[in-house]
This record gives C-alpha cells, structure tokens and sequence, in this order.
C-alpha cells in the first residue's frame, strides 16, 4: 500500500509540494533548496501571483498553525486575508490569547 502524501511548502518560492510524510527526513525545496515547511494534508495552496494570500499563510505558519484533516473533515477555519488576520492579532494582543488560536477563531468579538 503505497504511503500517503502530505503537502510541503516553501515561502520564498511560493511553491507547495506534495510529498509522502517521513519524521526524520528534512525536505528542501527543489527551486532554491531552502527548507521547506510541513503544513498538512488538508492544504490548498494559493496561486502563485496571489501575494496577499502568502502573506497571510506565512502569518499562519510563523505562529504554528497548520492544515491538518480533523475527525470531522477538515482543518477548521484558517484566515485568507490580511484583514481577517491583523483582526485577529488585535484580538489577541486585547485579550492574551495566543496567536494560534485567535488564528483560528471563526469570529473576532
């Protein structure tokens, strides 16, 4: 049975990569050989040409976020914009919430 595949991700090259997931072996990018970042099976990556999305992904990966398939199909809710994410780091700069799980809320009060 072959092993499934998991996504990798390199920032500078804004570029995600499908490889099977192995513990003790360091990917690196293929364009650059930077190192890349493991982010999860349930990722979909943003176009290339879209910055903002990167932006906010390399936001979302910086603070220890990542995209992996919960029991109930999916990783939850992740913020796509710029906007949603300085929303919530207010929110979490107001309240002492740390950044990964203001990230993650559906709605900022």
């Amino acid at each position: 049975m072959p092993q499934a595949k998991t996504s990798y991700v390199c920032l500078p090259c804004r570029a995600s990569y499908k490889q099977p997931y192995d513990r003790e072996r360091e990917r690196s990018c293929p364009r650059c050989a930077e190192p890349l970042v493991h982010v999860g099976s349930a990722f979909a990556a943003p176009k290339r040409r879209d910055t903002a999305a990167w932006r906010t992904l390399s936001v979302l990966l910086h603070a220890g976020v990542r995209f992996h398939k919960s029991c109930c199909g999916g990783p939850g809710f992740r913020p796509r914009t710029p906007r949603e994410v300085r929303e919530r780091m207010v929110y979490a700069q107001r309240t002492g919430t740390p950044y990964a799980r203001a990230l993650v809320r559906y709605e900022v009060p």
